[in-house]
């Protein structure tokens, strides 16, 4: 929403602008010049992508259109999950959470939590780890090794379609300019024509370069921080999950290793010390929790 919320203040601003020092809106139609433009950035998203890069695109493109679903309420879930876990695990053993590893959807303590439920990239990362920690055959500094190249994996897969919208981007401007080149050629070739036509071919080349700028640094390139923006949030949680974990494994008891997964969350959604403290008192009692969302 937010993307289609800048599509139109950019147009409106530039469009508005040119209209108020007296330009015509019609001289700006150029299908020809957009033709050029759009059609060369296209061929070359295509040569400078394989299958995959291209197939990470397409499926990115659907998340540019919602909303950030990382908020403190998720963040807060996820703290109470992770508490609940590493309580059960330190009261019962480790081997008392392989029913919930290996059915998450079906665990009582996973069920509880449908935000976090649904993110599969998460629960995956939690049920990953927490099986290699219920095995007991790998230490701390194994897992968290294993840890940061998973998270720097995802990083890399991340920044595909990124890199690809901002390359694309960049290339534009120079298309533009090719598109007005031709045009000014066209019109060179027109010279015979009475003034009025040839100056009138002339701005129409120079629509090209227009285009090229507005459509680089106005709807693609923001398209790439965008995707980037949401690769931080999702990575974020993911350190999180890892120091909690791991904070856990080297011996802290839950309250104190979930602290310091909150200490890894950004400051702007971060819940409080005391906010954390009280949703993990409501996740020692879920029965009780329940029957207050309920009410």
């Amino acid at each position: 929403m937010l993307v289609i919320l800048g599509y139109l203040l950019v147009i409106g601003s530039v469009l508005g602008g040119y209209v108020i020092v007296g330009g015509h809106l019609g001289a700006l139609y150029q299908p020809a010049e957009l033709l050029i433009i759009a059609g060369a950035g296209f061929g070359a998203f295509v040569v400078g992508n394989n299958g995959k890069a291209i197939r990470a695109t397409g499926k990115a493109l659907p998340l540019l259109m919602r909303g950030s679903k990382y908020n403190k309420a998720i963040y807060m879930d996820l703290m109470a999950l992770l508490y609940r876990l590493m309580a059960k695990s330190r009261q019962q053993g480790m081997l008392s959470l392989e029913r919930d590893i290996d059915a998450p959807q079906d665990s009582e303590i996973f069920t509880h939590y449908p935000r976090i439920i649904a993110d599969k990239r998460l629960v995956d990362f939690i049920v990953d780890y927490l099986r290699l920690m219920v095995s007991g055959n790998m230490n701390a500094f194994e897992i968290e090794a294993l840890m940061d190249e998973e998270i720097e994996t995802y990083e890399n897969e991340c920044d595909v379609p990124a890199q690809a919208f901002q390359t694309v981007g960049d290339s534009l401007p120079a298309f533009g300019i090719v598109a007005a080149v031709m045009g000014v050629v066209h019109a060179l070739a027109s010279a015979d024509r009475p003034a009025a036509e040839l100056g009138a071919l002339i701005a129409h080349a120079m629509v090209g370069t227009f285009l090229g700028i507005l459509l680089a640094y106005g709807f693609i390139s923001p398209l790439a921080v965008v995707l980037r923006q949401k690769c931080a949030e999702t990575t974020k949680m993911m350190q999180c999950i890892k120091v909690t974990l791991l904070s856990s494994l080297n011996g802290y008891a839950p309250q104190i290793a979930v602290e310091f997964g909150r200490k890894t969350l950004y400051s702007s959604d971060r819940p409080s010390f005391l906010e954390l403290e009280e949703h993990v008192r409501n996740a020692k009692s879920p029965a009780k929790q329940t029957a207050e969302q309920d009410a």
